[in-house]
């Protein structure tokens, strides 16, 4: 099975610059959107040359042209959630979870801490509610965690991890340390732990000519139980794919 992430960073705009093309030919079983910023009626109609081939569900933020999650399925799920079951994040539009026959594939669009961190305490409660969330979901069966968390985790995930160190949303201690929680919660980072020391981004900003210099950052993620990592096959990060400020990310698992 083939799971691909991409945070499309407006499912409108990227329609208009080879979205289609550009999944037709990854084709992947199961499509995690994030970054929608569109409501559900938008996410359909945009989506609509997909609905023969995939089930499409939708997650949208109640203020208009913000956040958002879609999840395009082949594979028929024993049943689909939306949420974390917190009204004080549930707004947003940021989980779509869908339960299989043999695990939880849970698309999450994480909040950015914000412009001069003034979400960075919401974040650090949002990654406490977030993790409750998965840990629960991993005592029924195992979890596949895939999407945006909004968090370089080590030196080697951001170009420059000096001058952004507790400066800039996604590399703050208290986003580090809200991810560390995660994987001691039981949960494998599966690029890193099959590329060490491999140097390679998903995310890079519109400004200073980033992508052509990439100059980037690693905040797209495929996270599984431990009990998953030997059903894992590879991670590709397809850098090479334009139409919005992240690449996609896809997991190849030997998984039903």
């Amino acid at each position: 099975m083939q799971i691909t992430s991409w945070n499309v960073n407006g499912i409108r705009a990227v329609i208009k610059k080879g979205f289609i093309e550009n999944i037709q030919k990854i084709h992947p079983d199961i499509l995690c959107l994030q970054e929608t910023k569109a409501q559900e009626h938008e996410v359909l109609e945009a989506l609509k040359d997909f609905t023969g081939t995939y089930e499409i569900f939708v997650n949208s933020a109640q203020k208009k042209g913000y956040s958002g999650t879609a999840l395009l399925t082949k594979p028929k799920p024993v049943k689909v959630s939306y949420g974390i079951n917190m009204p004080e994040h549930d707004q947003e539009g940021r989980v779509i979870t869908a339960e299989y026959r043999d695990f939880f594939l849970v698309n999450v669009y994480a909040p950015n801490a914000g412009q001069g961190l003034k979400r960075l305490d919401y974040k650090a409660q949002w990654n406490k509610d977030f993790q409750d969330y998965v840990t629960t979901l991993d005592q029924q069966k195992p979890v596949i965690i895939t999407g945006d968390l909004n968090v370089a985790h080590q030196p080697i995930d951001l170009k420059n991890p000096k001058s952004n160190y507790n400066k800039t949303a996604g590399y703050t201690e208290v986003e580090i340390q809200g991810f560390k929680s995660l994987l001691n919660a039981g949960f494998i980072d599966v690029f890193r732990h099959l590329y060490p020391d491999k140097v390679v981004y998903t995310y890079w900003s519109y400004r200073f000519n980033a992508r052509a210099r990439n100059a980037g950052w690693r905040i797209d993620y495929f996270l599984v139980s431990t009990r998953l990592i030997d059903k894992v096959n590879d991670v590709i990060i397809h850098s090479e794919i334009m139409g919005s400020d992240h690449c996609p990310v896809s997991l190849v698992v030997d998984i039903q």
